[in-house]
């Protein structure tokens, strides 16, 4: 996949036309060789942002890795705004060199071997025991050297993201971003990371050293601009800070507001959002993050790429013309004006015919570009540099324009090399001459699509397109309606598929709003996506509505499931796969997560495509108590359970079963042969089990589950005190179901029960 050059435009394909193996003599005494390899080139460098990927720690037969994780990280990046609607502004080159020994510098530990590598990458901030261990740095005068390889390239439109191969965790955000390559979390290293380097952005870490808590905050009022010490009315009050996203639902889930902890201070600081890019690997922007995000990707490049010369007074006989940036999600607004008035009916044109206007004498016209996003509400960041442009002419009637033959011709484009995405604008730009204005014809499956206004932009989304279809944009000569060049594309408008394996639940259900599962204790979750192109495909998942996640298989191992469990497992200091309310710090105080919970899924393919979310209910029930005695053999006659917590596990009890107080009863995939009776005892649960009579507990004390269970007789329950909600649910009673006196009452989950007899008492609503 890295290997396929994504040529976004003619003037392109004469930058950069295939890899360059550049001997390194001129930068380093014996350096490995290295090469240039354009990933995804929109444009000429001197007019785009260009990220400069460069691998360090792999060897000649490393590199088919390194190409793998570049096309991972790049996909990942692209499924997260802002990088996903300025994709076009962004060229990518990575550059392979082939290091003389595998990895690098003290990775796992301080003790691990150093290695021969053209970066010199290391942990520990370059092998510094005073550092911290995912502290992964880079050789800043070899990466500038390697980075000065790419042509046209210099330090004001650039930014270096430097990938050691390595599984172990790690990254740093200075001047110029790293990122380890093989770890599950790798790929959102990357967007991160960036975070700090391009977008100047903070960490919202309530730790520096992982496992113990930050400080508090003692400083004055942060430059930060997603960090503060005002509160919400304050900032409101102030006009301060992110004022103007409070109350909005958080792209990174939840609302954003104010939150505390951050820039590795545990109190006395706040941040925008409970968990976003900056505080939470997996986790999107918030929009606070993501307006800077937007603001300094569009720094990088200019709005106008090219125009109608401006240095000298024009004529009123021609037609003036600019070309401009295209972002794939919208297109940018144009608004022409003659000596300061607006000009009507220009329907955001990148041209204006002079002659239509009838002018005479002396004007000033102007052009003004305005990108629209809705990524950013401060009108200073609207009106600077990066998201306005302005260019204007002087205009003199006297002057007669020289008319000289321009060939009619598609300049550049949008990349045909790939496909494009269902909801993208797709773009062409053309040659322009002085005295008339070429036409855009685009058609879809062969037929002719309206797009009035600007035609060298043709939004997708309107159509509401899906399967595969075929774009072309034809050049028309006006004088002559000839078609005399033309582009075309393949529009890839189906969703990529998400399939999920989870392990063994206790209970499966099926309903009309979908699958619903029950869990008594923890269980995994893995996710395949796949798509009809080439190229990595990005799983999220979310749970109760949250925001959506990355889903990266798990921390310890990328090819292994998702792990959830009620409190979360604790992995180097972090926690991750906590139900229900978050939790991501080990002091980070939250209910268990028992109960039901929405687990949604979907995917993003390499065209951009978000497909449709699907999901299915879990629901989490405590696990079993510990059993100080297991029955897996056939037992005959009666059993009394008189202390501790006996379980009887896929086997069969042929006599009647009594719970002594404070005992314990765990069934598991059972046959009980007899009557199940219980008083004042502790734990009673029948967990896929059939009991071969009736089923009376009375008085327990911590906790009663009945769940997909066959009782063939009656079911009472009656005067327990439990921990939490007994549950009833999923089970077939061939006799009646009574329930009194229970507090709390029982519930069936949503998972209904079938009940040959009455149902009665607090249970009534659970037949």
């Amino acid at each position: 996949m890295l290997r396929r050059l994504l040529l976004r435009s003619a003037v392109a394909l004469a930058v950069v036309a295939a890899p360059m193996t550049v001997p390194m003599a001129a930068v380093a005494q014996e350096a490995p060789h290295a090469t240039v390899v354009p990933i995804q080139v929109t444009g000429p460098p001197a007019a785009r942002f260009n990220l400069v990927i460069l691998g360090d720690g792999y060897t000649a037969e490393d590199m088919p890795r390194f190409r793998a994780q570049v096309d991972e990280h790049l996909n990942v990046l692209w499924s997260i705004e802002p990088f996903k609607s300025y994709r076009e502004y962004v060229n990518v080159y990575a550059i392979e060199i082939e290091s003389p020994d595998s990895g690098v510098d003290c990775d796992p530990d301080l003790d691990s071997p150093e290695f021969d590598t053209p970066l010199d990458m290391g942990f520990w901030g370059g092998c510094n025991p005073n550092s911290v261990q995912r502290l992964l740095t880079v050789d800043r005068r070899a990466a500038i050297d390697y980075a000065n390889l790419v042509e046209g390239v210099g330090s004001s439109n650039r930014q270096l993201l430097a990938i050691a191969n390595s599984d172990t965790y790690g990254g740093a955000g200075g001047s110029y971003a790293t990122a380890s390559g093989g770890n599950a979390l790798s790929a959102l290293i990357t967007p991160h990371e960036l975070g700090h380097s391009l977008g100047g952005l903070q960490d919202e870490y309530d730790y520096y050293g992982r496992g113990e808590e930050g400080a508090p905050y003692t400083g004055g009022e942060p430059s930060s601009i997603h960090h503060t010490l005002r509160t919400e009315q304050q900032m409101l009050d102030q006009q301060a800070k992110w004022w103007r996203w409070l109350g909005e639902e958080s792209e990174s889930g939840g609302v954003i507001g104010r939150y505390e902890g951050g820039m590795y201070a545990g109190s006395g600081i706040w941040r925008p959002s409970q968990h976003s890019m900056m505080k939470s690997l997996g986790y999107y922007f918030d929009q606070v993050s993501r307006e800077r995000m937007t603001q300094r990707i569009s720094s990088r490049t200019s709005l106008v790429q090219s125009s109608t010369p401006t240095s000298d007074p024009i004529g009123a006989d021609r037609v003036v013309w600019l070309e401009t940036q295209h972002p794939v999600s919208h297109e940018l607004d144009v608004t022409w004006r003659v000596d300061g008035q607006v000009l009507a009916d220009t329907a955001n044109a990148r041209s204006l015919d002079l002659r239509a206007l009838d002018l005479d004498g002396q004007h000033t016209v102007t052009a003004t570009v305005v990108d629209p996003t809705a990524f950013v509400r401060d009108p200073a960041v609207r009106s600077s540099n990066a998201l306005t442009a302005t260019r204007t002419w002087t205009v003199d009637a006297s002057l007669v324009t020289e008319v000289s033959d321009v060939e009619p011709a598609i300049t550049g484009s949008t990349s045909t090399a790939e496909p494009v995405g269902a909801t993208d604008v797709v773009y062409v730009d053309t040659t322009h001459p002085v005295d008339q204005r070429w036409e855009v014809d685009w058609s879809l499956d062969g037929s002719e699509v309206s797009n009035p206004g600007n035609d060298r932009d043709l939004a997708l989304e309107p159509f509401g397109l899906t399967g595969t279809h075929t774009l072309q944009a034809d050049l028309v000569d006006p004088a002559s309606g000839a078609v005399v060049d033309s582009r075309q594309w393949q529009v890839d408008a189906t969703d990529p598929q998400v399939s999920y394996e989870l392990s063994e639940p206790l209970l499966e259900i099926t309903t009309p709003d979908g699958p619903e599962y029950v869990f008594n204790g923890p269980f995994t979750m893995g996710l395949e996506a796949t798509d009809d192109t080439d190229g990595y495909v990005v799983p999220e998942f979310r749970q109760n509505g949250d925001g959506w996640f990355n889903y990266f298989g798990w921390p310890t191992d990328a090819d292994a499931p998702f792990l959830f469990t009620a409190e979360g497992t604790e992995i180097e200091s972090l926690v991750y796969g906590k139900l229900g309310e978050s939790r991501v710090v080990p002091w980070d105080e939250a209910a268990p997560g028992y109960g039901r919970h929405l687990i949604e899924y979907r995917a993003i393919d390499p065209a951009g495509n978000i497909g449709a979310a699907e999901g299915f209910v879990a629901t989490l029930l405590p696990e079993p108590p510990a059993c100080t005695d297991t029955i897996s053999a056939p037992r005959s006659g009666r059993l009394v359970v008189a202390s501790g917590v006996t379980c009887i596990d896929g086997t069969t009890v042929s006599g009647q079963v009594v719970v002594a107080a404070g005992a314990s009863l765990v069934a598991t995939d059972a046959t009980i042969a007899g009557p199940v009776r219980a008083s004042s005892a502790a734990t009673v649960q029948l967990l896929t089990t059939t009991v071969e009579g009736p089923v009376s507990l009375t008085g327990t004390t911590h906790d009663v589950t009945v769940v997909g269970s066959t009782v063939e007789g009656p079911l009472t329950l009656v005067d327990s005190t439990t921990d939490r909600d007994p549950v009833v649910a999923g089970t077939t009673v061939e006799g009646p179901l009574r329930c009194s006196g229970n507090d709390p009452a029982p519930v069936d989950l949503q998972a209904p029960n079938e009940v040959h007899g009455p149902a009665t008492g607090q249970c009534a609503d659970l037949g």
